[in-house]
Formats: structure tokens, C-alpha cells, sequence
């Protein structure tokens, strides 16, 4: 005989599944529901536990538990090969400037016609050649990171070094501090590692820092993962005074650091590299996939010295070299300074693009930075995100509910929307549709 909770939770499983109870439909509270059931408050909490992990319901502090839209693609729009062509993308960031393909063409023809070609086609340093590893370092100093070529590892793209990170520094079962909102990517390496997130709160200007101390003294945490230039998806920017207390934390309590800089070029003049706060305990993990391409899948992870090691081992387990070819065509983009012009160009393209963000997006709350490629959009009280969601990508438009972004138990009432991924005009349309499509769930 089935257990009376496995009863009520099939009761409700059938009625989301056949449509009885409609996405966005508030469920009793646990206390009516034990009423109603005349079960145990403990047996009404286990049926909705149940349902949420079973993906059909989402409780929501403060407002109740609501049934889901059970239609929408796996992972809230955030599985990128769910995206047709003919949607508009504001789920992921690819920004590209018009002139980027030509820059490629020259590159590869000046690179067939000049140097040993036929050294990049064999086996590399596992962390990459000297002098590549020189390049990176110099340019790694624009953005006020001392570094020597030996401490520079050469890896595919930031996810790839968060990856050797994970791989090389952490072992199963470790607890590591993260943002109570932070990149999906490094939630999926924890998962896949095996590794228990904390979640640290925080607001708009960045961490809670009181919080995360206290943290470290209720649990035993072997690290701390953080964006503080340009935070995905909040877009802050840490100061000086907080970057030297979260360093004093993780030297009181003897944590790593891997520090995420993906989109920190689209910040002018930052404080330095937590890098450069706590050098003996961080490793700091960049790329070219947004100041570049998404295509060119090179990245930098720069480490002190003892760690270089156990960080080379995991590059050569999951990809023994980087492409030579691609690290070529960046490091001579370093040198002649088209980098520095991408870079550039593209901090003025997301300052335009969050102008006009915030024109159409007028009266509605949100956060952002002024050069960052992405807006956090708080919804008004009557509108359910993930009904939302479904109802914008009936209308071609893909974005993200809070869910892939959150680490704790209380997932924001929010979408998140990539801004770097169409054009100007698409984007003015796509930021219509969404504000039209806000104050049609609130009429409803």
C-alpha cells in the first residue's frame, strides 16, 4: 500500500500533468493542506518537497507555492540547442562587432604566409608556449595583474579553467562559498564534481561579507568562488574595501579563491584582480570568449606557483593543449592591439545597449551595470517568471527565469536578460515585447 503522502502527491502530479491545475495556480498553504488532507504539517511540507523536486511546483517565500509551467525547455530556456534560429536570443551572450569575420581573415592569412606553421600542429606545453604565455601575462597587466609567464596556464576558454580549477584543487564532497546568485556554469561544475554550495547573501553593491564571515565560522569551507568585476548576473562591481575583507576572510579561514574575470574588460579602471589582494590563494580565470568570440575558445588561468602542478595535470587530462592555432591568432591580436580595440568597442556597445534597455524598461525595476552585457529584472508580485517565460518564447523571445542563477532555497521573484546577442533593432523589439508582455500578466 502506498504511503498516504505518495497518495496526495500523485493526486497533484495528475492534475498539473492532464492541465486540471493550470501553470501559476497558488496551491493551499501546508498548514491548510494538512487540514484539508488531515494529515501531519510534516506530511503536507514532504508532499510539496516532493512535487518541487519533481520540478512540477516552485514554493516562493513570502507568496505560497505555485504550480509551474511544466512546457518550457529544459532548464528554463537556458539549454543554448533549444534556441530556434528565428527566436531572439536574450538567454546567452555572444557579442560581436561587424568587422570581426574581415580581422579573422587577416589573421589567418598573415598567419599562413608567415612564421613555422607547421609547429602548431603538434603537441603543446600542456599550459601552453613560452612566449604565448609571455603575451598573456603582458596583457594581463592592463588589467593591473602582476603575473610572470610561468604563473599563467593557457586553457579553452574560462569554463574550461574553471573546470581545471575544480578538477585540480577540489576533492568530492568539499564546501564552497558562492553568491547566492552566481554563474550557472559554475553551479553545473559542482554538480558534476560533487561539490556542496553555500550560498553568501548579498544586494546590488555585492556579497554580504558579515554573513560570509559567519559562514566560515558555522561550516568548514574549503573555498570561495566570486565575480567581483562585473558580477553575472547582478553586475557589480566590488571596491577596494570589500576586496581586502574577503581576502582577510579567506586568510582567517584558510580558503581558496578562484576568481571569475570573464566580463571584467567591459569595466573601466576597477579596483585590481582579487589576484592581487590574496596572490598565495587565488586563482584567477579569464578568457576571449566575450572581449573576442565565443568561437575562439582560449582562456588564461593564472596560479601561484605550488598549485601550477596539480592545475597542468587537469588540463592534460581534459584537453593535454589548447588549440595552437586560435592561442596564435589572440596573442597576435595582443600585440598589435586589436584586442584592445575589440575591448573597447564592445564597452561602448553594452553602455548603448543598457541605455536603450533602460528607456524601453521604464518604471520597471532592475539591476545592472552601465557597461555590463546583461540586466536583472525584478517582477512585480502578480506576474509568475516562469509563465512568463513560456508566454515570451511563444513569441520568439528567449530568456531566463532566476531558477539557474540561484544557490539557495529562495529563488528571486526575477528574469535575467542577455543583451549581447542581437542587433539594436532586435533588441528594442525583444525589450517591447517583454515590457508588453509584464503588464499583460498583471492585467490578467
Amino acid at each position: 500500500m502506498k504511503a498516504r503522502y505518495k497518495v496526495i502527491v500523485d493526486e497533484f502530479a495528475s492534475a498539473i500533468q492532464t492541465g486540471a491545475l493550470l501553470p501559476g495556480t497558488r496551491l493551499p498553504t501546508h498548514r491548510a493542506l494538512s487540514a484539508e488532507k488531515h494529515v501531519s504539517l510534516a506530511t503536507a511540507t514532504r508532499v510539496y518537497a516532493e512535487l518541487e523536486a519533481m520540478g512540477l511546483v516552485s514554493g516562493e517565500t513570502g507568496r505560497g507555492t505555485f504550480v509551474r509551467e511544466i512546457s518550457l525547455p529544459a532548464g528554463l530556456g537556458l539549454d543554448q540547442h533549444a534556441v530556434a534560429s528565428d527566436v531572439l536570443d536574450l538567454n546567452f551572450n555572444y557579442p560581436s562587432l561587424p568587422d570581426q569575420a574581415e580581422r579573422l581573415r587577416e589573421a589567418m592569412r598573415q598567419l599562413a604566409t608567415s612564421g613555422d606553421l607547421a609547429s602548431l600542429l603538434r603537441y603543446q606545453p600542456h599550459a601552453g608556449r613560452q612566449s604565448d604565455r609571455e603575451t598573456i601575462a603582458l596583457w594581463l597587466s592592463n588589467s593591473g595583474l602582476t603575473a610572470s609567464a610561468d604563473e599563467v596556464l593557457i586553457v579553452n576558454g574560462a569554463q574550461h579553467g574553471l573546470s581545471v580549477a575544480v578538477m585540480g584543487l577540489l576533492k568530492p564532497g568539499d564546501v564552497v562559498a558562492v553568491d547566492a546568485l552566481t554563474y550557472p556554469g559554475f553551479k553545473a561544475l559542482a554538480t558534476l564534481y560533487h561539490l556542496e554550495l553555500v550560498a553568501i547573501p548579498a544586494d546590488a553593491s555585492g556579497p554580504d561579507l558579515t554573513a560570509f564571515r559567519q559562514i566560515c565560522q558555522r561550516r568548514r569551507l574549503r573555498a570561495v568562488y566570486t565575480m567581483p568585476t562585473l558580477h553575472n548576473p547582478l553586475g557589480w562591481v566590488m571596491n577596494d574595501a570589500q576586496r581586502r575583507e574577503l581576502a582577510r576572510i579567506a586568510r582567517t579561514f584558510d580558503l581558496l579563491i578562484i576568481e571569475d574575470a570573464a566580463y571584467a574588460f567591459l569595466v573601466r579602471r576597477p579596483p585590481p584582480p582579487l589576484a592581487t589582494y590574496a596572490p598565495e590563494r587565488t586563482v584567477y580565470v579569464t578568457g576571449f570568449a566575450k572581449s573576442v568570440a565565443t568561437g575562439l575558445r582560449v582562456g588564461a588561468v593564472v596560479c601561484p606557483a605550488e598549485m601550477r602542478i596539480a592545475l597542468e595535470r587537469a588540463i592534460r587530462a581534459t584537453t593535454w593543449n589548447t588549440p595552437s592555432l586560435m592561442v596564435s591568432i589572440v596573442c597576435d591580436w595582443i600585440k598589435d592591439g586589436t584586442l584592445k580595440r575589440f575591448e573597447a568597442l564592445k564597452r561602448r556597445d553594452a553602455r548603448h545597449r543598457q541605455a536603450l534597455a533602460r528607456k524601453i524598461l521604464v518604471n520597471c525595476e532592475w539591476v545592472s551595470h552601465d557597461n555590463s552585457y546583461f540586466i536583472w529584472l525584478s517582477l512585480p508580485q502578480e506576474v509568475r517568471a516562469d509563465r512568463l517565460v513560456h508566454r515570451l518564447m511563444q513569441q520568439h523571445i528567449s530568456v531566463s527565469t532566476a531558477e539557474p542563477f540561484s544557490t539557495s532555497n529562495c529563488v528571486p521573484h526575477a528574469i535575467r536578460l542577455a543583451l549581447g546577442s542581437v542587433t539594436m533593432n532586435q533588441l528594442s523589439e525583444a525589450l517591447a515585447k517583454i515590457k508588453e508582455a509584464i503588464e499583460y500578466e498583471i492585467d490578467l
